[in-house]
């Protein structure tokens, strides 16, 4: 009887530990949270130039992390739609003696040249962004998701699909078109290696993503992915 309730003490004493090491949270920063952290002082030290367009935070067993997603906002259409050339995204570590940027993301639209404007703008999609723990490690992969709108809007833009690994990151980059022979995905060969509950999870985004009408994906490109495709295109 002393046995069975020791083991009974310890099952519950593992449970709660495990429990504790893998808690994770994340969530959008209000306003005021954004303005308290990403200080002007603090934005001109880490060359943080465009305005937060959302900020996030977000705490796993490796730390607490407060993410901006940031929009160059050059211009408004005639449609009254704020117009970016450029985004940045910053990733830092929050520590009580430190803060320490992790990683930091750079694109920007197609340039226009000699007047032919291939894209308008880019911009987050934060619909698809999130902060969650996708393989039960106690780790949260960053995930971000950002695209551009061509002259037939997302039907020739650009999508692009971030995820952070263990640090790693991990990219899929996809060209719209209206025109089967110029649609085309590229897989980082490093997609294969991740988790398996990782990948499905960014394969369902990429059918959401598709069901929004949001990207045109290459025929097929589920099965190629299944054969480790980098390279996906009409054949």
């Amino acid at each position: 009887m002393k046995k069975i309730y020791l083991l009974l003490i310890l099952s519950i004493f593992v449970y709660q530990a495990n429990a504790q090491t893998e808690a994770t949270s994340s969530k959008i920063l209000s306003k005021t949270e954004t303005d308290e952290f990403f200080t002007t002082a603090f934005k001109k030290k880490n060359l943080i130039n465009f305005p937060i367009f959302r900020a996030y935070t977000y705490t796993d067993k490796s730390g607490t992390y407060n993410v901006a997603l940031t929009e160059s906002a050059d211009t408004v259409n005639k449609e009254k739609d704020t117009v970016n050339y450029t985004i940045k995204a910053f990733n830092f570590k929050v520590d009580k003696a430190v803060t320490l940027k992790k990683w930091e993301i750079n694109d920007f639209k197609t340039p226009t040249l000699k007047g032919d404007e291939k894209e308008t703008s880019i911009w987050f999609w934060t619909k698809y962004c999130e902060f969650n723990d996708l393989d039960g490690d106690g780790i949260i992969e960053p995930l971000i998701v950002y695209g551009t709108f061509g002259a037939n809007g997302y039907d020739d833009g650009r999508a692009k699909i971030l995820i952070y690994h263990k640090g790693q990151k991990v990219a899929i980059r996809h060209q719209n078109s209206v025109l089967d022979p110029t649609r085309k995905t590229q897989v980082d060969l490093t997609f294969y290696s991740l988790p398996t509950t990782i990948q499905t999870h960014l394969k369902e985004l990429m059918e959401k993503m598709v069901k929004n009408k949001h990207a045109i994906f290459p025929t097929a490109y589920v099965d190629k992915m299944d054969k480790k495709a980098t390279q996906i295109a009409n054949e």
